[in-house]
């Protein structure tokens, strides 16, 4: 398909819709865009680079929001320990829940996507919609979560930040109309562009988006993406400046055997990063079967870290003073124990409750005290060794990130690249690879995907199963079910399985209830005795009554995995597993027709979500030739009618792609409701066709609507 958007009025002219001069500076918009695009590469390269600037400036921008948040707040610029002790104690513990307020209000009402990191919701989108990411999500994420940030609640700047930078690749790859795999590279450009700001670390950005937002490193658009980390961060260090992101003390090694040490704090790490997961996720649970109103949600989080900063406010914020102090071995043992569990607690009931921030930040912050714990007790017991606490705070950074994300090739690069340390390398990589092993063991998934695994999307066993997972039965089964009764006749049920096109008949009894099944392949050696058994032999003798059967709320998934094991070319639905009534059946055809649809409508959200936004009203988008994509009334003679009773195709020569509905339906198109086509589908008032076709066969059914109503 190509990418032209080139459209066609009622009257049969090709061209842009007649907006005066804004027609003109489109056009000039889209010859660029149409020459920059004959180079495919350099189409990706200029893209990259456009990406990686908006990014960065995106990324200087939301720090800039969340000062100012803080100075809203706290009545200043300066996020320091000093200035949280010396507030008074009922504005710590008051001030994170009118910030958890705002923020309620709005994940509530304008974006219920921005709460959390936002790292989840990029990865599905990437995985299910192509990289589809809703243009509002610029605009709220960024004041959700400094609100968030800047009252005090206990969340860090990174998640946001990419989730920010990749609604930008998304937004920009939807306004150059790209298909959907090159949208999810610029996705991830955007991704990469984020982490390469903040941190001041292209690799690291690069390999981030690689590993935790495509989670494929064999990505064929490397170079787009480390263009854009690279622009990123040459922009960052102009504002910023050329530092990095923590206080990173000298690395030594004192002894050899140290290595030991730090495979046992990786052990630690591993333990830790699985509390913290299994903390987040039992917060936000308890949170969601509380009667608290879900606006309110956030302040309640916010009044229970507030609790927690009155004694302890070095939970507030992103925590870096923190990070910084034990890299400097500055605080001592218990301390850094509180801080653990405090921070953890408060991280929990931030994100838990509604708030909109990151957890990379909290996972560098528990890792850093971690160490510096590990290493003050290790200091201890063995003083001869020379080790410094800063040392196991700096590793334990990145153990801890590993064991959370399950990327450890990214925290052992951001590590890296904060300390430019060839000598960090080794017991850095033992202690990430021991604690990503040690957290996989107790958790499976990262504390990214186990949101999605809980909204039963599951990134590790592809897309086919995503997608199959998310249809039910009833969607797709027939209700015409080939039955036959259990008390029929050899003779009657054999002519009834020759005279259909079905080999497999259901066996029911006299209340419709599921007996078992019979086909040809069960009866074909005893066919030549047919007249002997006609009168002798009953359906339910001869009936499979192990035949394994699904209800109409059981995902497609199951229909494949039961079919694959039985063979078989259809399964009964049955009501539910006490009654066994028969409603329909489910064939493997109907479930591979099912997918495909699925597929194209994900294409279709993803690679040409531009043009259904321009498909509306009168305008026709051309997409191949004489080929168009409009958007059309439901004639009113066709309301209350189904799709298969209207025939489109065959009547007017048209094919029906979406309904769009006056309301949101499961699998519509994110900003489009609507339902895909399927026979069954009854055409309601308010609806309209998104169909493909040529031009006149458009116009003809435009026509027939006219005349019919």
């Amino acid at each position: 398909m190509r990418d032209s958007t080139t459209t066609r009025q009622p009257d049969g002219r090709s061209g842009l819709p007649p907006f005066g001069g804004r027609d003109r500076v489109g056009s000039h918009v889209t010859a660029l865009l149409g020459r920059i695009r004959k180079g495919d590469y350099l189409f990706a390269v200029v893209t990259a680079i456009a990406i990686g600037v908006i990014g960065a400036y995106g990324a200087i921008l939301f720090r800039l929001l969340i000062r100012l948040a803080h100075h809203l707040f706290f009545g200043t610029d300066v996020y320091s320990l000093e200035v949280l002790e010396a507030i008074p104690w009922w504005r710590r513990l008051l001030t994170p829940a009118a910030g958890g307020a705002l923020v309620g209000l709005i994940v509530t009402r304008f974006a219920p996507e921005v709460k959390g990191s936002g790292i989840p919701e990029v990865m599905e989108s990437v995985a299910r919609r192509s990289g589809t990411i809703r243009k509002r999500v610029l605009l709220t994420k960024a004041v959700a979560a400094a609100l968030t940030i800047g009252s005090g609640g206990s969340a860090g700047r990174e998640g946001p930040i990419v989730h920010i930078g990749s609604a930008i690749g998304s937004a920009v790859g939807q306004f150059m109309q790209v298909s959907a795999t090159r949208l999810r590279t610029f996705v991830a450009c955007g991704a990469a562009a984020a982490v390469a700001a903040t941190f001041n670390a292209p690799i690291s950005g690069a390999l981030f988006s690689i590993e935790v937002v495509l989670g494929d490193l064999a990505v064929s658009s490397l170079s787009a993406i480390v263009i854009a980390a690279v622009v990123a961060t040459v922009i960052s260090r102009h504002y910023l400046g050329d530092f990095p992101a923590f206080d990173v003390p000298p690395y030594e090694m004192g002894h050899a055997a140290e290595l030991l040490l730090y495979g046992g704090l990786g052990v630690l790490c591993g333990l830790v990063a699985a509390a913290f997961i299994r903390s987040l996720y039992m917060a936000s649970d308890r949170m969601d079967g509380s009667r608290i109103p879900p606006w309110l949600r956030p302040a309640a989080g916010g009044i229970a870290v507030g609790v927690i900063a009155v004694g302890l406010p070095h939970v507030f914020g992103v925590g870096y003073a923190t990070i910084n102090a034990a890299l400097e071995a500055r605080v001592g043992l218990v301390f850094l124990l509180l801080a653990l569990l405090g921070k953890m607690v408060a991280t929990s009931l931030t994100l838990g409750s509604g708030g909109s921030g990151g957890v990379f930040a909290p996972s560098l912050y528990l890792g850093a005290v971690l160490g510096a714990a590990w290493g003050q007790v290790m200091q201890a017991a063995l003083p001869g060794w020379d080790i410094h606490s800063g040392a196991y705070a700096l590793v334990g950074m990145g153990g801890l990130v590993a064991a959370t994300t399950h990327a450890p090739i990214t925290a052992i690069l951001i590590i890296f690249e904060l300390t430019n340390n060839y000598k960090v390398i080794p017991p850095l990589m033992l202690t990430c690879v021991v604690a990503m092993l040690i957290s996989t063991a107790l958790s499976r998934e990262s504390i990214y995907t186990a949101k999605l695994v809980r909204r039963g999307v599951r990134l590790h066993e592809g897309r086919d199963v995503n997608l199959l997972r998310a249809i039910r039965v009833v969607e797709v089964m027939d209700r015409e079910v080939p039955t036959v009764s259990h008390r029929a006749s050899f003779s009657e049920f054999v002519q009834g399985l020759l005279s259909r096109q079905d080999s497999e008949l259901i066996v029911v009894d006299d209340d419709r209830r599921l007996v078992g099944s019979v086909s040809l392949s069960d009866v074909k050696a005893v066919l030549p005795q047919s007249e002997d058994l006609g009168s002798l032999v009953r359906a339910a003798d001869v009936a499979n009554t192990g035949v394994p059967f699904v209800l109409p709320d059981d995902n497609l998934d199951l229909v494949m995995h039961v079919l694959g094991r039985v063979h078989n070319e259809q399964l009964p639905v049955v009501s539910d597993a006490s009654a066994m009534t028969v409603v329909g059946r489910v064939t493997r055809g109907a479930v591979i027709d099912a997918y495909n649809q699925r597929v194209f409508q994900a294409d279709l959200a993803g690679g040409f979500h531009s043009l259904l936004d321009a498909v509306q009203g009168e305008r026709q988008v051309e997409v191949a030739g004489d080929i168009m994509l409009a958007e059309v009334d439901v004639p009113a003679s066709l309301m209350g009618t189904t799709l298969k009773e209207a025939d489109l195709r065959r009547r007017h020569g048209v094919e029906v792609l979406l309904i769009h509905t006056p309301g949101p339906e499961e699998g519509s198109i994110e900003g489009r409701p609507g339902k895909l086509p399927g026979p069954d589908v009854r055409l309601e008032p308010g609806d309209r066709l998104l169909v493909m076709g040529t031009s006149g066969a458009i116009d003809a059914l435009r026509e027939y609507g006219t005349s019919a109503s």
